[in-house]
């Protein structure tokens, strides 16, 4: 885990991310998960967001030699802006298993949380003989003047990987929260979103190519 958030926070400094992971859950049953096929799903009511989103992490996986769909290729546009009953979310897990995917990772934005940053140049001062009265009358002003703060968004989204097994309860492989801090451009973001799913999602053996799936293979058969 350590050396999980070391890369992670590394590939954010050096990128100058507005994308931060929080928090994550590892399923701890699992070593090792294996994927043949995936179902991409994004929801959110930015369309593009959705799209770019869904379409670069097909890339992502598909360049391990994982077979994998956007929820757009799969089901209808509207499916996840419409209501849906528990009836139809079962059968289109058993629709997706005669299809023979094994694995859906659903990512969604769960809150949106206004925030307000003060800037740290009040002035050109010594703090080492300000006053009381200096100090509350310079520090009033940021209420009245905007040029003091800067007002921003932050989206707090989640990412999660489910095994699609036959035999047993659609599994929760592994979660993720993720922040989105006040994002400027569509395009910059979905990739670096895309970027950090992909960094933890290998790094934990959830996102593992084809080769090295190989190579633990024959490990495990010489123990």
């Amino acid at each position: 885990m350590k050396r999980i958030i070391q890369i992670v926070l590394s590939f954010l400094l050096i990128g100058c991310s507005s994308v931060e992971i929080v928090e994550n859950w590892k399923n701890p049953d699992i070593d090792v998960f294996e994927t043949n096929k995936v179902l991409i799903v994004g929801i959110t009511s930015n369309e593009k967001a959705k799209r770019q989103f869904e379409e670069q992490l097909k890339q992502e996986y598909q360049a391990r030699g994982i077979e994998a769909y956007t929820s757009l290729e799969v089901f209808q546009p509207d499916f996840t802006t419409k209501k849906q009953s528990e009836e139809s979310i079962s059968q289109l897990e058993s629709k997706l298993i005669a299809n023979n995917f094994d694995a859906i990772l659903l990512t969604k934005v769960i809150g949106v949380e206004d925030k307000i940053a003060y800037k740290n140049n009040y002035g050109d001062y010594d703090e080492t003989h300000r006053r009381f009265k200096e100090d509350f009358l310079m520090y009033q002003d940021i209420f009245y003047n905007p040029d003091y703060y800067n007002e921003y968004k932050v989206y707090h989204t989640e990412s999660s990987l489910y095994c699609l097994c036959p035999t047993k309860d659609r599994e929760l492989i592994w979660k993720g929260y993720i922040d989105i801090t006040d994002p400027q451009n569509i395009n910059e973001t979905v990739t670096d979103y895309v970027k950090l799913v992909t960094i933890v999602l290998e790094e934990q053996g959830l996102l593992v190519p084809e080769s090295i799936q190989e190579e633990r293979v024959g490990e495990a058969a010489l123990k």
